[in-house]
């Protein structure tokens, strides 16, 4: 049996601009923007995906999560909370598993842009 691999999705912030929220803005957004879909998904998710960091580290008490939960908190965008992955991760790494906190970080990636990985055949 040869060596197995598996395929990652690379995890992308997601765009400093807003998607906007009218049809006619939409529509202008459409014609004039460069990349419309790679657009900051709307604000009015960012509540749902906060509390969603926060439930990841529901379990752990410690001070420095609680830095992180501050943090979370007081984010103001998805891009700010995409930055706060790395700590969420890291403690839950430390309070539980390597493997739990890939799960968790699983489940919080989902709110992100993904893109599959480059070849390795290409041209760089």
């Amino acid at each position: 049996m040869g060596p197995t691999t598996r395929l990652r999705a690379e995890v992308f912030p997601p765009a400093l601009r807003q998607a906007p929220a009218s049809g006619w803005q939409r529509a202008m957004f459409w014609l004039l923007a460069p990349a419309p879909q790679e657009s900051a998904p709307p604000r009015n998710r960012l509540p749902g995906v906060r509390l969603e960091f926060m439930r990841a580290l529901a379990d752990i008490d410690d001070l420095d999560v609680e830095r992180v939960r501050n943090r979370v908190a007081l984010s103001q965008s998805l891009r700010e909370l995409w930055h706060l992955r790395t700590d969420v991760y890291r403690a839950i790494g430390l309070a539980h598993t390597q493997r739990e906190a890939e799960t968790r970080l699983g489940l919080l990636n989902r709110h992100f842009p993904c893109r599959a990985p480059r070849s390795q055949f290409g041209a760089l």
